[in-house]
């Protein structure tokens, strides 16, 4: 049980947190994989992964088939799906049925297998970011699968591969409308990805980490109580200005309107899209769904307190949490205009970074003052000055 083991016990080694019992060790007292040791644990790890994802699954094919026709539908004063089962649900399965059913055309000349892969890239990554996400406790047994000390981080580094996925599907394409799709995608998630990280870096200096588990435990006191009610002290709150930013720019890391250009169907066809079909196009057109799920539940967790919420248990309100996320995407996506690639990339880089650093060094001074640290204010004041 020496080298080869290496890896597996370093990754089991991330399921602590906290004291509490995290999902993977709870499976394994239950499904009686103790005696197995490392790689009872593993197999347990590996169910509570299947289960998550199949939740994340059904959450994406109501979200993508049905709930984004009926939400459009309520905007442009039409009914949307209807015929087909109650309330049109069943267009999931018709939808599944026609897209997978289609041929796989492969353009004249794509690059192989880069243009094979990029899909699986696009939804994996989404899919791989929710083994840090904390769902919310369960009696005392703690959702999630891995809660590393530097869960924000990772998070965020693994929702960035989606730009590989994106480049990948674009330049394998061999078609110019799927290659600018893809120079926009980066273009704009290098202008947006830096205010993204900034704005939650504020977070983090209020809660002193970067483990997901205890940035939710910070959001856990009351801010103020009025006439006998409780506001919770979520970071929205707190800080609702990094809130804002946060909101705006994760917009943009999901391509929702005003920053859909890297699609933009009325410039360049579909983007990096343009040439999958069947079995590919379901996988791009999950993962971005995904990741708009992946954006709500990060939300969630940094600024509105996690599974925090009334009766219902933790993991019910991250998910309605989520759900609440996609619904601001959908407003926005039928609300606002397509900006040009050119206001993207100013807004970016002279708007949201400016604005998410400000915030950063102004929050850096508030935290230092309140703590008692007042050489880190002063500092943090010698850094606006400057």
């Amino acid at each position: 049980m020496s080298a080869g083991f290496g890896p597996l016990l370093a990754a089991v080694t991330l399921l602590q947190s906290n004291g509490a019992t995290m999902l993977p060790e709870w499976l394994a007292d239950v499904l009686r994989l103790d005696g197995l040791g490392v790689a009872g644990t593993a197999i347990a790890a590996l169910i509570g992964a299947f289960v998550i994802a199949n939740v994340l699954l059904i959450n994406a094919a109501l979200a993508g088939p049905w709930a984004k026709r009926k939400i459009a539908a309520a905007f442009w004063g039409k009914l949307g799906p209807n015929r087909m089962g109650p309330g049109g649900t069943l267009i999931i399965v018709a939808d599944a049925l026609r897209m997978l059913s289609k041929e796989l055309i492969v353009p004249e000349g794509a690059d192989r297998p880069a243009w094979d892969i990029a899909p699986i890239i696009v939804a994996g990554s989404a899919m791989l970011g929710f083994a840090v996400i904390p769902f919310g406790k369960i009696g005392g047994v703690q959702v999630q699968l891995a809660d590393p000390e530097i869960g924000l981080v990772l998070v965020f580094a693994i929702a960035s591969v989606t730009s590989v996925g994106l480049v990948m599907g674009g330049y394998a394409s061999k078609n110019k409308y799927s290659m600018l799709g893809s120079l926009r995608a980066v273009a704009q998630n290098i202008a947006y990805e830096i205010p993204l990280i900034v704005s939650a870096g504020s977070v983090v200096i209020f809660a002193g980490t970067l483990q997901l588990s205890g940035i939710v435990d910070a959001q856990t006191e009351t801010l103020v109580s009025v006439g006998g009610f409780g506001i919770p002290a979520w970071y929205a709150f707190v800080n609702p200005f990094a809130f804002i930013l946060f909101l705006t720019a994760n917009l943009a890391e999901v391509g929702r309107n005003p920053f859909d250009i890297p699609e933009a169907p009325t410039e360049i066809v579909a983007g990096y899209q343009t040439e999958y079909s069947s079995v590919y196009f379901v996988l791009i057109y999950l993962g971005e769904f995904l990741h708009i799920f992946l954006g709500g539940a990060l939300a969630a967790v940094v600024f509105l307190g996690g599974g925090a919420g009334p009766v219902l248990p933790g993991p019910v309100w991250l998910i309605v949490k989520m759900w609440a996320f996609f619904l601001f995407t959908q407003w926005a996506r039928q609300t606002f205009p397509r900006v040009r690639i050119d206001q993207l990339i100013e807004i970016g880089w002279k708007g949201l970074l400016v604005l998410a650093f400000a915030n950063l060094i102004l929050t850096a001074v508030l935290v230092g003052f309140l703590e008692g640290d007042v050489e880190f204010a002063f500092a943090s004041l010698q850094v606006i000055t400057a």
